[in-house]
């Protein structure tokens, strides 16, 4: 079975972001697909390269971060959620004219079509977060 991933809840504000990690983790152990994951909303904040939590926390942006090498995962960043929030990859830290990016190079900024396309192409949709 193939399933897209929707992230909606922010690292460290809610569980949602941990939530889907494990699922993400425990589907892959079945044996199963991950089609795509889709960080939309506050859950945008997962790609970014700055966050630098307590050495007693997890490090979720670490942990989707390695999920994603590990598996050949698409991290997909929603652009309009991104610029709302300040994660910029260069292409559009360059557009907006700033002085740098924060978004991890393992994960890439793109648009709502990317959550469609997913929904259409994976055999189930699972949403983390409100």
């Amino acid at each position: 079975m193939q399933f897209m991933i929707v992230v909606q809840g922010g690292p460290y504000t809610t569980q949602a972001s941990l939530t889907a990690w494990h699922f993400a983790r425990a589907v892959l152990a079945s044996g199963h697909e991950i089609y795509r994951v889709f960080f939309y909303h506050d859950g945008a904040y997962n790609g970014n390269a700055l966050v630098s939590p307590p050495q007693d926390e997890i490090d979720l942006h670490q942990a989707w971060r390695s999920l994603g090498k590990d598996h050949s995962l698409e991290l997909i960043v929603c652009v309009a959620s991104a610029l709302r929030r300040g994660m910029l990859d260069e292409t559009e830290a360059q557009r907006y004219e700033k002085a740098a990016s924060n978004l991890d190079p393992q994960f890439t900024i793109s648009g709502l079509g990317q959550l469609i396309d997913g929904a259409l192409t994976a055999d189930r949709t699972m949403t983390f977060g409100s």
